[in-house]
C-alpha cells in the first residue's frame, strides 16, 4: 500500500426498524473503487512509509506519468470482507503529533471526528499499529471495531496536550444536528470553552480573522464520497484560506463508504456551485485525503503562486484499508443519514431534491424512500412532518405513496400500470439511474391532470436549476426528458470518466484488490 505523509507543495439513523434489518444492511454494503498510480499534477516531496512502520523518503515526483500501483476496468466490484482491522488517520497518533508540538491549532470536525478510548493514557506512546504481531494485546486491539469509537478527537487531542485554540464547524454542526441548508452560528463549546466558529453560516471559508493565532488547521470529517456532499466543499475552502496565510493543513482520513464506485457525469464548470466545486464525477472513489492532494495538485484553489510554494499538506492515510471492505460509519455523518442503508442510497435518491419526489424527509426514513402524495411509487402510506432533522420537509403534513426500500435490492416499484412494461432493475447501489427514469414516467398521468388545469405540464422537475447542480451538467436531465436509456446515459459518461479515472491515479493513496 502507498502511505503518504507530508506533502511539501512547490508548485503547485431516522431509524432501521429492527436488529434483523440492520443484520440485512451490512451484508449488503461495502467499500470499493479503482486504484493505481501515474501522471501527477505536482512537483512534491513524498514521505512514506513501508509496512514496517518505518520512514523513507521517495523522489520528487514530477509532472510525468509513473506507475506506481494497478488500475482496475470494472466499474463496479463486489465487497468483500476482511478480518484485518484498519486504523483511521486520527488514531494514527505517532504520525502526526509531532506535527502539532508547540503549535497553535484548530479543529475542522464534527460529531464524526470519533477515535477508540484505546489510547487513552496520554504516556502510551506504543500505538497498536507499531506493536509485534506476536503482542496478544495489540492483535486484541486491531480487532477493535469501528462501533467502539467513541471519543471525540478534541478531546483526545486535549488529552494529549495539544494547543487546540479553536473549532471550525461545516454544514449540519460540531455536533451534526443540524438539518440541510440550515445556518450554523458560531458559538462556545460548553465542555472546554473554545470558541466554535461556523463554516456554514455568514461565511463557508474561514476569515482572517478565524484564522488569526493559528499555526495549524487539523481536518477530520467523515465523508460519503459523493460530490455534492458538501463537506468535499468545507475541505476546499480550508485549504484555500489557510495556504494563503501560510498555515499548514493535516487531514486526517477515514474509509469511504461508496468507495467501490466511479460513475456518474463529470460536473462542468459552469455548474459549479457548493455542491459541486470540482471537474470530478458524482462518485468519485475517493477519499477526503486522496481528494485534498487532487485538489492541490491539479491546482483548484483560488490563490497565487507563492501561496502554493509555501504550502503544506500532510494527510495520514488509514492503515490497511481496502476500498474493498465493507464499512460501517459508527455514527451518522448528517441527520438525514441515519444508518448503512441511506448511505448506500444517497447517491441516487439525493436528485430527488431537485424534483418534485420526496426521499424520506421529515418521516422515519429519510434516504430511505421515494414517495408522493398524488403519484404512487408504492403500496406503503408514510406520513411527512417537520422533524429536527428537516425543519421543512418536502410534502409537508401529507401521506406519501412510497416505495420504501426495506433492502438493497428491491426487484419493481409497486403500482406499476398492467398495461405498461413493468420496470425491473439491479439492485440500488452506486449511481442508478433506471430508478430516476422510472419516477419521471410516473408522473406522464399526473402531468396530464396538471396540465388540463391550466399549469404547466412539467411537474417531475420541480427545482431544475438545483437538479443540474447535483448533476454538475443539464444533461441528465434533457436525457431523462427525451427518453433516454440508462445505457445511453451511462454511454455518454464514459469519456470524461475515463480521463478522470487517468487524472486520479496520481492522488490515490490505497490499493484495490482485484
Amino acid at each position: 500500500m502507498k502511505v503518504l505523509t507530508p506533502v511539501k507543495v512547490n508548485k503547485v439513523f431516522g431509524r432501521l426498524s429492527s436488529s434483523a434489518f440492520i443484520a440485512v444492511l451490512s451484508l449488503v454494503l461495502a467499500s470499493l473503487s479503482l486504484n493505481g498510480c501515474a501522471q501527477t499534477g505536482l512537483s512534491t516531496h513524498v514521505y512514506t512509509s513501508d509496512t514496517d512502520g518505518n520512514a523513507k523518503h521517495s523522489a520528487s515526483i514530477e509532472k510525468k506519468s509513473t506507475s506506481i500501483g494497478k488500475q482496475s476496468t470494472l466499474e463496479d466490484k463486489q465487497p468483500v470482507s476482511s478480518t484485518k482491522q484498519f486504523t483511521i488517520g486520527a488514531e494514527r497518533y505517532s504520525k502526526y503529533l509531532p506535527l502539532l508540538a508547540g503549535k497553535r491549532v484548530s479543529l475542522v470536525v464534527n460529531q464524526s471526528a470519533l477515535v477508540s478510548t484505546r489510547n487513552a493514557s496520554p504516556s502510551n506512546t506504543i500505538e497498536p499499529e507499531e506493536a509485534e504481531s506476536s503482542n496478544n494485546l495489540a492483535i486484541q486491539l486491531n480487532t477493535l471495531k469501528a462501533s467502539q469509537r467513541n471519543q471525540h478527537l478534541l478531546d483526545a487531542l486535549l488529552q494529549r496536550s495539544v494547543n487546540v485554540v479553536s473549532i471550525m464547524s461545516p454544514e449540519h454542526g460540531f455536533r451534526g444536528d443540524k438539518g440541510a441548508g440550515e445556518k450554523v452560528d458560531s458559538n462556545i463549546d460548553a465542555k472546554t470553552g473554545l470558541p466554535i466558529h461556523s463554516l456554514y453560516g455568514a461565511t463557508k471559508k474561514p476569515t482572517p480573522d478565524m484564522l488569526n493565532g493559528i499555526d495549524v488547521i487539523v481536518f477530520d470529517i467523515q465523508d460519503v464520497g459523493v460530490r455534492f456532499y458538501t463537506y468535499l466543499s468545507t475541505l476546499h475552502y480550508v485549504m484555500e484560506a489557510a495556504f494563503a496565510r501560510d498555515i499548514d493543513v493535516i487531514v486526517l482520513d477515514r474509509p469511504n463508504p461508496n468507495g467501490r464506485y466511479v460513475d456518474g457525469p463529470v460536473l462542468q464548470p459552469e455548474f459549479s456551485s457548493f455542491i459541486g466545486m470540482h471537474p470530478i464525477p458524482v462518485l468519485h472513489g475517493m477519499t477526503l485525503g486522496e481528494l485534498a492532494q487532487m485538489i492541490v495538485g491539479e491546482q483548484w484553489l483560488d490563490i497565487d503562486a507563492s501561496s502554493y510554494n509555501n504550502a503544506k499538506l500532510t494527510v495520514v492515510p488509514v492503515k490497511d484499508y481496502q476500498r474493498t471492505a465493507h464499512y460501517s460509519l459508527p455514527v451518522p455523518p448528517s441527520p438525514n443519514l441515519p444508518n448503512d442503508l441511506s448511505i448506500l442510497l444517497y447517491p441516487t435518491l439525493c436528485f430527488f431534491e431537485g424534483t418534485d419526489v420526496s426521499i424520506g424527509r421529515g418521516t422515519d426514513f429519510p434516504f430511505q424512500l421515494i414517495g408522493h402524495p398524488l403519484v404512487k411509487f408504492g403500496k406503503t402510506q408514510v406520513p411527512v412532518n417537520a422533524n429536527n432533522a428537516a425543519p421543512h420537509p418536502k410534502h409537508e403534513n401529507t401521506l406519501l405513496n412510497a416505495h420504501v426500500f426495506t433492502n438493497a435490492n428491491p426487484v419493481i416499484l409497486e403500482g406499476s400500470d398492467s398495461k405498461q412494461t413493468i420496470h425491473s432493475y439491479s439492485p440500488i447501489s452506486g449511481l442508478d439511474i433506471a430508478t430516476l427514469i422510472d419516477a419521471y414516467s410516473r408522473f406522464s398521468e399526473y402531468n396530464k391532470v396538471i396540465s388540463a388545469s391550466g399549469d404547466s405540464e412539467e411537474t417531475f422537475f420541480s427545482r431544475p436549476d438545483f437538479f443540474d447542480k447535483l448533476a454538475g451538467t443539464d444533461a441528465l436531465r434533457f436525457q431523462i426528458q427525451t427518453g433516454k436509456t440508462p445505457a445511453e446515459i451511462r454511454q455518454s459518461w464514459q469519456k470524461n470518466l475515463n480521463k478522470f479515472r487517468e487524472k486520479r491515479k496520481a492522488y490515490l493513496l490505497y490499493e484495490d484488490t482485484d
